[in-house]
């Protein structure tokens, strides 16, 4: 639990200070545009990391998932356990008749898998630049 503390507070000083280092690097032209890219990558990673991290503890500190399970269903079964995963965050609530319900966290999942994947694409967007800025101008591929 203590290294995903540190991780969501690491993640989240990256983040804000990614975000405010496009911000000066964009009143200072002409910036490379593959460093921006890189930029907005960490950005964008270092933030579905923080959200990511979040959420788990939002899990493990029993936060909002474990206040969304009744005491007893429809039918009146009680309320047995709350088996919780990891990835996708998720809690499930399991009655005393065999029945579950299952809350999934579709905000925190999507925000973490949007975030990461356009963090991917912009570092490979910069890798890409990156290197069409090295090649002679000469040269063919």
């Amino acid at each position: 639990m203590l290294l995903v503390g540190a991780l969501l507070i690491a993640s989240a000083v990256t983040a804000v200070v990614g975000i405010v280092v496009v911000l000066i690097l964009l009143s200072h032209p002409p910036l490379p545009l593959s460093r921006l890219y890189a930029l907005v990558a960490l950005v964008l990673v270092s933030l579905a990391a923080a959200v990511y991290c979040y959420g788990w503890f939002s899990v493990t500190m029993e936060g909002p998932f474990p206040e969304l399970c009744k005491s007893h269903n429809d039918v009146g079964a009680e309320l047995t356990a709350i088996k919780q995963q990891y990835w996708p965050l998720r809690s499930a609530c399991l009655y005393s008749d065999g029945s579950t319900v299952e809350y999934v966290s579709m905000a925190i999942t999507v925000l973490v898998c949007l975030s990461a994947s356009f963090g991917f694409v912009s570092a490979g967007i910069s890798v890409y630049l990156r290197k069409r800025l090295r090649q002679p101008s000469g040269a063919t591929s």
